[in-house]
């Protein structure tokens, strides 16, 4: 998949009727939904119905199930994500008939014409940094907008308009579509190699939050001191001209955390900033939500928002859907859901787990996530997995790409079973198959971890019926 290529922007009023193919898709429907709150006309069509695309009907926007040119109808603007592929009739269509035709990072950077541009990213740990951004800077009364890439515990939205001037975004790194956004402040979380589908080289991917950083634009960039991405990459900042904001551990951390410590789902530590020195409580679990919380606290000060008022909004930060989300407690049993699809972010959610846990089982069930990241991090996986108790591991959720031969979730298994041993590390290809295998294994007190970025989401609910039926 090629990189997206920046396009000049436009307010969002001036782009007439605008339709969304695959409309319903997390980051689709969010920046679709604001349009729509604008009182632009908004259509949209998606393959699949969910309750994403129903939301948007009962809010007035005509969104279709199933792709057909007629679905188009007046609209002057299209926008499409990076998994629409240029067979999609109505894009072939809207090519035909010399359409403007946005990917939807321009869609979102046309929203933010006119504001305080916040744009969130790095490897691991955008989403919920964003969100944190965005709950830290609406409890100090800022109200400001955000598109992040999962809804809010809390509320249960992905999207908002705002009166305030910050618009704070989770800005993906995965396609280049970062590069897009009008932002004056960047954040960047950590940068490890991932998508090499797309970027090619780890240097090359490193690159892109250099060129990111760099944007005319950007008058202050905010990266965690403790990581050797950011940290290489606050190095090549020196003497940009460009404000640098150093968050973490590290003594010369310029938003320093230390004290660090855990409680089951709760995390605790000392802050120290430019003058505001305090208790930081989060009620969500890992050291890596201090740093997320810090980095979020940072966005905030660099708005000139008081470091107390900061700090106590932090605890109302409950998480977003999918980040080490509780879904179900059966039978003594505890079933959790998170995002993590990378083996760093695995080891995070299990260490996390961990703490959480206590003296109990952690059970990991684990479905890889694209051919080629599986094909690329087996071994890295099986490592990760292996601070499990016991490991289910699920055939790979394809997404945007097409299989690669002898490439298969067995990879992630053997590496795993190379760690844990063969009794502790089960292969279920099928999804369908996953419940009934984790009912067969799971004991009263265990902690059931579901991991992943495709549809691993359904397992725990289903395990949690399983369960209940079985009492």
């Amino acid at each position: 998949m090629p990189l997206v290529a920046p396009v000049p922007l436009l307010p969002a009023a001036e782009l007439g009727s605008v339709h969304f193919i695959a409309i319903g898709g997390a980051g689709m429907s969010a920046i679709a939904a604001l349009y729509a709150d604008l009182g632009i006309a908004v259509s949209g069509s998606d393959q699949a119905d969910s309750a994403a695309l129903r939301e948007l009907q009962a809010r007035g926007v005509v969104a279709h199930l199933g792709h057909d040119v007629a679905h188009l109808g007046d609209a002057t603007t299209v926008v499409v994500s990076s998994a629409v592929r240029e067979s999609n009739v109505e894009l072939a269509e809207a090519r035909r008939r010399g359409l403007r035709i946005w990917h939807r990072s321009a869609a979102l950077g046309a929203l933010m014409l006119g504001r305080t541009g916040v744009a969130v990213t790095g490897t691991h740990g955008k989403t919920t940094t964003s969100a944190m951004a965005a709950v830290l800077l609406a409890e100090s009364g800022a109200d400001p907008s955000y598109v992040i890439g999962s809804p809010l515990a809390a509320g249960g939205r992905s999207s908002h308009l705002g009166g305030g001037e910050a618009f704070v975004i989770e800005a993906d790194e995965s396609d280049g579509s970062f590069l897009q956004y009008p932002a004056q402040i960047v954040v960047v979380t950590n940068i490890e190699a991932d998508h090499l589908d797309n970027w090619g080289t780890a240097a090359a991917y490193a690159d892109g939050f250099r060129r990111l950083a760099l944007q005319p634009s950007v008058h202050t960039v905010i990266l965690d001191a403790d990581d050797p991405g950011t940290r290489s990459l606050a190095d090549e900042l020196a003497g940009s001209g460009k404000r640098i904001v150093r968050v973490g551990e590290s003594e010369s951390a310029d938003v320093r955390i230390s004290e660090l410590g855990f409680a089951g789902a709760a995390g605790h530590a000392v802050l120290q900033a430019d003058g505001d020195v305090g208790p930081l409580e989060l009620a969500v679990p890992g050291r890596y939500n201090l740093h997320n919380a810090a980095l979020a606290y940072a966005v905030g000060r660099a708005l000139g928002v008081d470091g107390s008022r900061l700090r106590a909004a932090a605890a109302a930060f409950n998480g977003t859907h999918r980040r080490f989300q509780q879904v179900a407690e059966v039978g003594g049993v505890t079933v959790v859901d998170d995002y993590a699809h990378h083996p760093t972010e695995v080891v995070a959610t299990l260490t996390a787990a961990r703490v959480y846990a206590g003296q109990r089982r952690v059970v990991a069930c684990f479905q890889p996530h694209l051919f080629t990241r599986t094909r690329d991090f087996a071994d890295r996986f099986g490592r990760a997995l292996a601070l499990a108790d016991e490991v289910v591991v699920l055939g790979i959720y394809p997404a945007r790409e097409d299989p690669i031969p002898g490439v298969t979730g067995a990879l992630v298994a053997d590496a795993t079973r190379e760690l844990l041993g063969p009794a502790r590390v089960r292969y279920v290809e099928a999804l369908a198959d996953a419940p009934a295998a984790l009912a067969a294994l799971v004991v009263p007190g265990d902690l059931i971890v579901t991991l992943g970025a495709g549809d691993v989401t359904v397992v725990g609910p289903e395990l949690a019926r399983l369960l209940e039926a079985g009492r």
